[in-house]
């Protein structure tokens, strides 16, 4: 067996040695003589596993004290409405809409409150990041919120808004540990695993510990609560034990690579290799601007979509799978995440300077 370069946007590539270790570990955990995916969430194997993966990733991300680490599940659908359930203390938040996935978190919210749409980029079909230097703030907001990096789309913050004091929520799925963060601009941090970090199935939340509380907006369940999940160290159900053991395995393989400066400086330099042909190519192009551009994701188009298609399937035949793009957008997208190897983006690059000689 060969293993592909897999450019799916997620679930998406892991780490080859995460992956061997948890494969040597499937039948048992450390002398324990069964899976992680047999023992219970009670146990004290389970006990050290996720104790273990939240040390890890505070470390990574340098957490204060004051913010819970949430291993949640219901992926971030179910944040778009946990988050105004909780927060929207006023019933007013507004959101600044760059992408599909801040779009559903925008119309999800209209359900809870009153949220307003303080910004967006949608004119351009969300090819760029609005400037939010100065953006027209309600005064009653509860929050603003974004999300910071647009899988579908391939854009990124490069600068976070100026909120004006109001509290920042950002869904961070698809750029999660890709570089260093100041968790202490935000308030609430979120986003799914399978983009960047384990398997599907698991969502990690970084909450400000004063923003949980038992004043939520009424009829939210118990379990979307998240002073429910705080209480509890994210055991008050059964939660997706092991994706969480592969997300503290993915968090101790980033700490060896060098922490997350250096995997921002690795992911710069995969990313130039892609965008740096895309511009000089006449066949291909990027669709993003170039100050809006992710280092994670990167969408690309012919012009034509029967070009488009004859490439996907020839260079799925030739091993590089998940180029095509989002059904709503068509074209391709390569997402680079943080197991991506250099030397898949080099070989998509000289695949694609191929395809474009054969086919000029």
């Amino acid at each position: 067996m060969s293993r592909v370069y897999n450019f799916s946007a997620g679930p998406a590539v892991l780490p080859e040695e995460v992956l061997q270790e948890a494969a040597a570990e499937m039948l048992d955990y450390k002398g324990t003589g069964m899976s992680v995916m047999e023992m219970s969430h009670r146990s004290k194997a389970f006990e050290d596993i996720i104790h273990t993966a939240e040390a890890d990733l505070r470390e990574l991300l340098h957490i204060p004290d004051n913010y819970k680490v949430l291993f949640l599940q219901g992926g971030a659908h179910q944040q778009f409405a946990m988050i105004p359930m909780n927060l929207m203390k006023n019933k007013v938040a507004d959101y600044i809409v760059t992408g599909q996935w801040a779009k559903k978190a925008w119309q999800e919210a209209q359900k809870y409150g009153t949220a307003n749409k303080a910004a967006s980029s949608e004119d351009k079909t969300y090819s760029y990041i609005p400037d939010c230097s100065d953006l027209p703030i309600s005064p009653d907001a509860d929050y603003v919120y974004i999300c910071e990096n647009n899988t579908i789309y391939g854009t990124k913050f490069k600068t976070l808004p100026n909120t004006k004091g109001k509290t920042l929520v950002a869904d961070v799925s698809s750029c999660f540990l890709s570089e260093p963060m100041d968790v202490e601009k935000y308030g609430v941090i979120y986003g799914g695993a399978q983009k960047n970090i384990g398997p599907a199935g698991v969502v990690i939340a970084i909450i400000r510990e004063d923003l949980i509380t038992e004043d939520v907006l009424p009829g939210t369940p118990t379990m979307l609560t998240y002073k429910t999940h705080a209480d509890a160290e994210s055991l008050y159900n059964t939660p997706n034990c092991y994706g969480i053991y592969m997300c503290g395995k993915v968090f101790q393989w980033l700490k060896k690579q060098g922490g997350l400066g250096a995997m921002k400086e690795h992911n710069e330099k995969k990313a130039k290799i892609l965008y740096d042909y895309l511009d000089e190519s006449a066949m291909f192009r990027g669709t993003v601007e170039p100050a809006s551009r992710s280092l994670m994701n990167v969408p690309f188009v012919t012009g034509d979509k029967n070009l488009d298609a004859k490439f996907i399937k020839e260079a799925t035949e030739a091993g590089f799978v998940n180029l095509k793009g989002h059904r709503s957008v068509g074209g391709m997208r390569a997402s680079i995440y943080n197991a991506m190897p250099i030397q898949g983006v080099e070989a998509l690059v000289a695949f694609m300077k191929k395809f474009e000689k054969e086919n000029a």
